[in-house]
């Protein structure tokens, strides 16, 4: 119960990180020193999409689901609608390419924003 209970808080942890890399950078709008976290948060999550890396993430919480005795997801809460999410059915490496261009753009975007009103105070 302890690994699964585990292997789940890991999944929840991998969301908030995915979500951090692509809009992460928001966050430098109320405090600029976030982007200090973000920025090398961001190049790791496009790097990771671009290389066909696994995150070290995944190898951790397939361990803890085998030391939980679980073969594959079981059809709880967070693997039916959260798992999905972290992990698309047919990922492919062209996915993945775009995947790791649209972090790059849509943070290069936020930060040009950043920049610029920034840059007018």
């Amino acid at each position: 119960m302890l690994y699964r209970v585990a292997a789940d808080l890991l999944v929840l942890l991998h969301l908030a990180f995915i979500i951090f890399v692509v809009a992460g950078g928001l966050a430098a709008f109320k405090w600029p020193w976030m982007a200090f976290l973000h920025i090398p948060a961001a190049g790791w999550g496009a790097m990771i999409e671009y290389k066909g890396w696994i995150c070290p993430l995944t190898p951790w919480e397939n361990s803890l689901r085998k030391l939980a005795g679980e073969e594959g997801y079981a059809e709880g809460f967070i693997e039916h609608y959260i798992l999905q999410v972290i992990y698309p059915p047919g990922l492919t490496r062209d996915m993945q390419t775009t995947l790791g261009t649209a972090v790059v753009v849509i943070n290069v975007l936020i930060y040009a924003v950043l920049f610029y009103r920034l840059s007018r105070n």
